[in-house]
């Protein structure tokens, strides 16, 4: 049973720096898609960022458009972090982990529909 679990959310100051943890279990984690979206209350869910690694090692990631948030994993622990910086009060949602079709690697970052698995969500509050 694919199990992923968000952690790492909280209060930060406006600039402040946070770290997200996504722990994957229940595929092997030598073949993967994960993402990061974020949902702010009122709003859609969005996409933030994605990383997919391969088994020959072969590593795809796409950081958030405007380069504060970067993505990363490691594949012991079987975790995937999400690392904001210079965070703004618009950050403010609640963030979820997802994978596509666990255990496939895939060199893009799939839409918000294709992805089979989420976590709980972490929330993320940026606020002075």
């Amino acid at each position: 049973q694919v199990q992923l679990v968000e952690s790492g959310g909280g209060l930060v100051q406006p600039g402040g720096s946070l770290r997200l943890s996504c722990a994957a279990s229940g595929f092997l984690f030598d073949e993967y898609t994960i993402g990061w979206f974020r949902q702010a209350p009122g709003k859609e869910r969005e996409g933030v960022s994605c990383i997919s690694g391969s088994s020959d090692g072969s590593i795809f990631s796409k950081d958030s458009e405007d380069g504060r948030f970067t993505i990363s994993s490691d594949n012991v622990k079987s975790t995937v972090y999400l690392h904001m910086n210079g965070l703004k009060p618009e950050d403010t949602a609640d963030y979820y982990c997802a994978a596509f079709a666990a255990g496939w690697y895939r060199p893009d970052c799939p839409e918000l529909a294709e992805y089979e698995h989420w976590g709980q969500g972490t929330q993320v509050t940026v606020a002075s």
